[in-house]
């Protein structure tokens, strides 16, 4: 079966155009891709893009999903059908579940109930040592097997250096990608704030943006010795910029991600200790947030991600220093990232850049391209529709957005994986 959709604006990432035209499906992947104007194939399905946006899906590195353990949380049904709606077409999702992703039994739990229910592609991740506890290396070439794309602790930071370097130097053998979080955790311990006069004002527990700094020139100090290819899942500081620069002057495998929330919101958000705002790490001054814009901008950060991660109420409805970190972002990336659009800070090829083309690169997929022989894996959104968050009406299971009651603009109309519509706006 082929489909046809035509008078779409194409958003081109890989060659940084956008340009009118019609895009032909057949047997899941890219045709054709035919310029405004060019006679048009006949195809068994036509879709009237009606000169809306169609790029891409985006491709979300760290989506949490709770199952097993927490599927009170989110399970791969409800993600898949959230990330459908986002526009996500690809989730590459963690492995800091219960219990956690550290044996080929659990690895291959995952990919079998993501087979069955989830209506988009899913790549999971698996632990770098066993239960995450830093102590010893889980089985990195019997993971990689079972299908692990990629080898993460999370936001375990691993203190011991020789026990992460043995880490780093296994992977690097076995070819595997390994994910870290940069936040030193001594002096993140117990912090919700970042430091400075807004955090003494509230009384919060703080840690100072150097955190982050120390822990990224410690890893890129490992990666410089054992060469294994790394991907720094979240930056959100101004002083770490520097130190991301010079790893990649001096020709260092190393890549790094912003989470959309660190793009769009800053400290000043906690203000009446709104748990929803809590995360880690914690939101960041404005100058750092404008310089992230400007870093992903620059293509410095490779990756934007949605960092998804699903709290309960229960867990959220306590004060500020005791509710959990994190928030719900596959269905709000898409309207999220379309700010920095609106504000100027970024066009939509540079910003196709980070939520698809680099994080196809970073995990070597096909996907995250609008060319002849690509999946044709898509999403059609109009950028400039605005509407009003409403946290109740989101698929995730977990409603614990920031975004909640906010204007936005930017909406999904249609979401393709493997030619298949998954997702219809209404």
């Amino acid at each position: 079966m082929t489909t046809l959709l035509l008078n779409a604006r194409l958003i081109d990432p890989e060659t940084a155009t956008e340009f009118r035209g019609s895009v032909l499906i057949e047997a899941g992947r890219i045709s054709r891709i035919i310029a405004d104007g060019d006679a048009l194939p006949k195809a068994d399905e036509t879709l009237d893009c009606n000169g809306k946006c169609l790029a891409p899906g985006i491709i979300d590195i760290g989506v949490k999903v709770c199952e097993p353990g927490e599927r009170h949380k989110e399970s791969f049904r409800t993600a898949g059908e959230a990330a459908a709606a986002g526009g996500v077409t690809t989730m590459v999702v963690r492995s800091d579940t219960e219990p956690a992703v550290d044996s080929p039994e659990t690895l291959q739990f995952a990919l079998r109930r993501a087979r069955d229910v989830s209506k988009v592609n899913v790549l999971p991740m698996a632990t770098l040592t066993k239960d995450r506890a830093g102590k010893e290396m889980a089985e990195i070439g019997f993971l990689l097997d079972a299908g692990a794309v990629a080898f993460s602790d999370g936001d375990a930071v691993n203190r011991n250096n020789k026990i992460f370097g043995r880490c780093l130097s296994y992977a690097r053998a076995m070819g595997a990608l390994v994910i870290g979080h940069a936040q030193e955790p001594v002096m993140s311990d117990g912090a919700c704030a970042t430091a400075g006069p807004f955090a003494s004002k509230l009384g919060l527990p703080a840690v100072s943006p150097m955190a982050e700094r120390i822990q990224l020139e410690r890893d890129m100090a490992l990666v410089e010795m054992t060469g294994v290819r790394y991907h720094v899942d979240q930056l959100s500081t101004a002083v770490s910029l520097p130190v991301l620069e010079r790893a990649k002057a001096a020709g260092l495998p190393v890549t790094a991600g912003v989470s959309i929330h660190h793009l769009t919101l800053n400290e000043l958000d906690i203000d009446g200790y709104r748990t929803f705002f809590k995360l880690k790490p914690p939101l960041r001054h404005e100058d750092d947030r404008i310089a992230m814009a400007q870093a992903v901008a620059s293509g410095l950060i490779d990756v934007i991600c949605s960092l998804h991660t699903p709290q309960d109420e229960e867990s959220k409805r306590l004060p500020f220093e005791e509710a959990a970190s994190g928030a719900v972002g596959l269905e709000t990336i898409l309207p999220a990232v379309m700010s920095l659009v609106h504000a100027g800070h970024l066009d939509l090829p540079t910003l196709w850049r980070a939520v698809s083309f680099n994080p196809a690169k970073v995990m070597g997929l096909e996907s995250g391209r609008l060319a002849e022989g690509a999946p044709a894996d898509l999403v059609l959104f109009d950028p400039d529709k605005p509407f009003v968050m409403d946290r109740f009406k989101m698929l995730s299971r977990c409603k614990n957005t920031p975004y909640d009651e906010r204007r936005m603009q930017g909406a999904v109309l249609a979401t393709f994986v493997g030619g298949a519509q998954v997702y219809s706006r209404d």
